[in-house]
């Protein structure tokens, strides 16, 4: 044998050892989609007890009244399972990042009150922990509800209004709060 196909059979093997007994699963949260945010995520296992959860949301829409919340979020999740992955109470570490464009929003305990009247727009990240269960609907159903809290490094530009007008600020702003809400429907392979 030459060295490359060597090399490329114990990366074969080693990588095959890895995927031995691994589930995956395809989720949609089901609070994003009654928001009309298009969600997808990916649960892979990774051991007995460990997975990762790679989930984003999309929401291009803009809504009546100069109301826009438009943005792409990407959240990693690594859990640790304390019965089997996908079965019952799990604990995970995320990180978050995306962009935005939001106005005309009100956003509840006034967190941002600028919001419902200018538009901003830029880009955030940051990390959190999180905490859920999973419930066996069936042999290839779940379902999950996950809570999870962080902190998250916002970045902006504010304009004065939604479709017009000239940039009046600019900074940052530093979260702590709730970073994840989900109650999720999973297939699993």
């Amino acid at each position: 044998m030459k060295r490359k196909e060597i090399v490329l059979t114990f990366v074969c093997l080693c990588v095959s050892t890895l995927l031995y007994g691994q589930s995956v699963g395809i989720k949609t949260n089901i609070l994003m989609d009654a928001l009309r945010t298009i969600n997808l995520g990916v649960e892979i296992g990774l051991s007995k007890k460990t997975s990762l959860d790679l989930y984003a949301n999309y929401n291009p829409w803009s809504y009546s009244d100069k109301k826009m919340m438009k943005m792409l979020i990407f959240q990693p999740e690594l859990r640790y399972w304390f019965c089997d992955r996908f079965n019952g109470h799990f604990v995970g570490f995320h990180a978050h990042a995306g962009v935005y464009q939001a106005s005309g929003i009100e956003m509840p305990l006034s967190i941002w009150p600028n919001l419902k009247d200018y538009r901003f727009k830029g880009n955030l990240y940051g990390v959190g922990i999180s905490y859920g269960y999973q419930w066996m609907l069936s042999k290839h159903w779940n379902l999950e509800g996950n809570i999870g809290l962080g902190y998250a490094r916002v970045k902006y530009e504010q304009f004065e209004c939604k479709t017009c007008g000239a940039k009046v600020d600019e900074g940052h702003k530093n979260y702590i709060g709730p970073t994840k809400a989900a109650i999720s429907l999973i297939y699993l392979f």
